[in-house]
C-alpha cells in the first residue's frame, strides 16, 4: 500500500523571529473543509513552558494562517500540553495537561526519578470553530502519580467523553506509581464527573505506556492503542492495542498491533477500518508509517502499510532512540486527518537539517 506524496510543507517553521519549538500537532478537519492544528511552542526539549497554539488552513494543508496562542493570559503560571478533536456536531475539545511553573527554565522530567513534574489533567471546549475557547478545567487522575496525555478526547457517539492517560513516575523516588496500565477517563455529563477503567494492561514487571489514543469505528466499538515501554530499557515491545464493545466501560486483553514502533495515533476511515500511525525510530525506515487496520478483540489485523514521511535523521545526536533518550529525538506525534477527496494528510513535529516545526505532508493512498 504505496503513498504518492502531493504535498508537503510547513503548518509552522521555527526562524529568526520566533526560533522557539514546536511539538504535539492534533489535526481536525471541520465540515466546512477548515482544517484546524494544534501544537505547543516551547523554548527547548524538556522546559517547563509548554504554550498551547492554534493554526488554520482554508486550501487543504497548502498554506496555513500565523498561529494564535490560545491562553497567552495563563503562560507565565501554567505549562500546557493539549490535544485537540472534535464531535459530531463540530464542537472542538482540547485534553490535556497542565503543569505549574515554579522557575523560568526549569525541566518537567527528572532523569533521576524518570519522571514527570506533577500535573494534572484539564479540557476546554470551543463552540465557535476555535475562536474562543473555555478556560482550561481541571479534573482529578484516580491514581497516584503524573500524567503523560497526548492524545485527544474522543467522543462517542452516545455523547460519553473518553480521555486517555498514561500514569507516570514523579519527581519523588520514594512514591510508587502503578504504571502497568494505560487509564481510559470516562464523562457522561460533559465532562462535571469522570469515571475511569484501564484501557490497557501490561502483565511484564516495569513496564508502562505512553502516546495512547483511543477513537471509535463506524460500528460503535471503540480501539484503543499506546507506545508499550519497558522502563528498565531493556526488551523491545509491540505496541499495543485493546477494543471495546461497550462504550469504554470494559476492554478487551490487551493485545499486540504487531507494529514495532513508537508513538501511535488513530483516525477513523470507514465501516471497521481505521487508519494507524506510529513512528519508527529503530526498526526500519525511520519515519512516520501508516497502517490501515481492521481491528478486532483478538488480531488488530493490518490490511496494507507504508512510510507516509521518511526521517532524514532519526534523532538529532545519533542516539539509540530508546524512550529514555527522548529529548534527543529529532521527530514525533503524528496525527491524521482524512480530507474531503479521500486523501490523508500528515502532521508532525521535526528537528531536521531543513528546518524546525510541524511538518506536514498530503498522501494519496495507491
Amino acid at each position: 500500500m504505496p503513498f504518492e506524496t502531493l504535498h508537503e510543507g510547513w503548518v509552522t517553521k521555527a526562524g529568526p523571529i520566533d526560533p522557539r519549538i514546536a511539538v504535539g500537532p492534533r489535526l481536525v478537519r471541520l465540515d466546512d473543509g477548515t482544517l484546524l492544528c494544534s501544537f505547543m511552542r516551547q523554548s527547548a526539549l524538556g522546559v517547563n513552558d509548554f504554550q498551547p497554539h492554534l493554526s488554520k488552513s482554508n486550501d487543504d494543508g497548502l498554506t496555513w494562517q500565523e498561529p494564535t496562542a490560545i491562553w497567552p493570559h495563563l503562560a507565565a503560571r501554567w505549562s500546557m500540553f493539549v490535544a485537540l478533536s472534535r464531535d459530531a456536531a463540530g464542537n472542538l475539545y482540547l485534553f490535556g495537561t497542565r503543569t505549574p511553573i515554579d522557575q523560568p527554565g526549569e525541566s518537567f522530567w527528572s532523569d533521576a526519578s524518570q519522571g514527570l513534574k506533577q500535573n494534572e489533567l484539564i479540557w476546554a471546549t470551543s463552540s465557535d470553530a476555535g475562536k474562543s475557547w473555555s478556560e482550561p478545567h481541571p479534573f482529578a487522575m484516580p491514581i497516584a502519580g503524573a500524567a503523560e496525555a497526548p492524545g485527544p478526547i474522543c467522543v462517542t457517539q452516545s455523547g460519553r467523553w473518553l480521555a486517555v492517560y498514561s500514569p507516570y513516575r514523579t519527581f519523588d523516588p520514594a512514591e510508587h506509581v502503578e504504571t502497568r496500565h494505560v487509564i481510559v477517563m470516562c464523562s457522561d455529563d460533559r465532562g462535571q464527573n469522570w469515571q475511569h477503567a484501564a484501557m490497557l494492561t501490561f502483565t511484564e514487571e516495569n513496564t508502562g505506556g505512553a502516546e495512547a489514543w483511543v477513537a471509535q469505528l463506524d460500528d460503535g466499538r471503540l480501539v484503543g492503542t499506546g507506545w508499550h515501554i519497558d522502563l528498565a530499557g531493556h526488551d523491545e515491545y509491540p505496541n499495543a492495542y485493546a477494543v471495546s464493545c461497550d462504550d469504554g466501560t470494559t476492554w478487551s486483553p490487551t493485545r499486540s498491533t504487531g507494529t514495532m514502533g513508537q508513538s501511535t495515533a488513530l483516525c477513523r476511515a470507514t465501516g471497521s477500518q481505521i487508519w494507524f500511525a506510529y513512528n519508527q525510530r529503530k526498526h526500519g525506515t525511520p519515519g512516520v508509517w501508516l497502517a490501515l487496520a481492521e481491528p478486532t478483540e483478538e488480531t488488530f489485523h493490518i490490511v496494507g502499510q507504508a512510510i507516509g514521511w521518511q526521517a532524514p535523521t532519526t534523532t538529532r545526536s545519533g542516539s539509540s532512540g530508546d524512550h529514555a533518550e527522548w529529548t534527543d529525538f529529532s521527530f514525533g506525534e503524528p496525527s491524521l486527518a482524512v480530507l474531503a477527496d479521500g486523501t490523508l494528510f500528515l502532521v508532525l513535529w521535526c528537528i531536521q537539517p531543513g528546518g524546525k516545526g510541524i511538518r506536514c505532508v498530503r498522501l494519496k493512498v495507491n
